[in-house]
């Protein structure tokens, strides 16, 4: 490996670690703080975290989009962050003692919309078909939603408020949403297998073609 090629890997590595990628990857080391904050019941620290990475997960995508910071390593790492921020506090409500918890149903939904999403685009890049993983609006409003629900349970619990309704009524707004989202999803894939198998078909048809003339 000759000099230049060594600088150009450095330089590139360095382009990655804009402001835009430093946000989302100190979202990342956030989560297991977090996690410990609220299992040792530090609810008030626990909800700093929390709002502090909901602000960056906006800021972030603010700064990539106004200041051309877009990377690959970048559009990656940040529905990751997302994934790992949220599955991690659905869980760890679950499992902890707290006044005001998420359901049991509404974490099923959540992790099966997640795993059937993964699955599936696992799925496509196998089959090497032009996957562009981008957020429609919907799953947009998905994550909002979602982060919102968890930031109102972890108020509710600092300032003791017991208010089941409120978070009853987000939860189904939230459940809704998320499966909306998943079968939206859902579709756009089955609608890219379709198109990858006519391309396959097309591409040995004119093989045989092909063949046939020769």
């Amino acid at each position: 490996m000759s000099i230049s090629d060594v600088l150009t890997r450095v330089a590139t590595h360095y382009q990655n670690l804009n402001a835009a990628n430093v946000l989302t990857i100190s979202r990342v080391i956030a989560v297991p703080f977090f996690i410990v904050a609220l299992a040792y019941n530090h609810n008030g620290i626990a909800l700093v975290i929390f709002v502090i990475c909901g602000l960056t997960d906006g800021l972030d995508g603010f700064i990539a989009r106004t200041y051309h910071q877009r990377t690959k390593i970048g559009a990656f790492l940040d529905p990751l962050a997302d994934k790992l921020l949220l599955t991690s506090s659905f869980i760890t409500l679950a499992l902890v003692e707290l006044p005001n918890t998420i359901p049991f149903w509404l974490i099923v939904t959540v992790i099966s919309r997640d795993l059937i999403i993964s699955i599936g685009i696992a799925v496509l890049f196998m089959l090497e078909t032009n996957v562009t993983i981008s957020p429609t609006k919907i799953g947009k409003l998905t994550t909002f939603l979602q982060l919102s629900l968890i930031i109102l349970i972890l108020f509710f619990n600092v300032s003791g408020l017991r208010r089941p309704d409120i978070i009853h009524l987000v939860c189904w707004i939230t459940f809704v949403v998320t499966v909306s989202s998943g079968l939206g999803y859902v579709y756009k894939g089955i609608r890219l297998l379709n198109t990858t198998s006519t391309d396959l078909d097309k591409a040995d048809n004119d093989s045989q073609t092909a063949e046939h003339e020769s």
